[in-house]
């Protein structure tokens, strides 16, 4: 697996399992609508999996950067 995704927490995590709620916080979202690019891994893909019905996945192709370009 190699490339990148696109991590947007679309639902709440209230009420959700402490345990949920920690994965989403190593993901490093925290607040509705937040998104994160993370390294298309097993490690993240496993953290996924566990909140799936939290977030929403997209695959991210070349660097994530988006058109800006380099900073200097």
């Amino acid at each position: 697996m190699s490339g990148r995704l696109k991590i947007t927490l679309y639902k709440s995590a209230i009420g959700s399992p402490p345990r949920q709620r920690e994965v989403l916080r190593g993901l490093g979202l925290g607040r509705v609508s937040s998104s994160v690019v993370r390294p298309d891994d097993s490690a993240i893909r496993g953290m996924v999996t566990k909140v799936t019905h939290l977030v929403k996945v997209e695959v991210v192709s070349g660097d994530g950067r988006g058109l800006g370009g380099e900073r200097g």
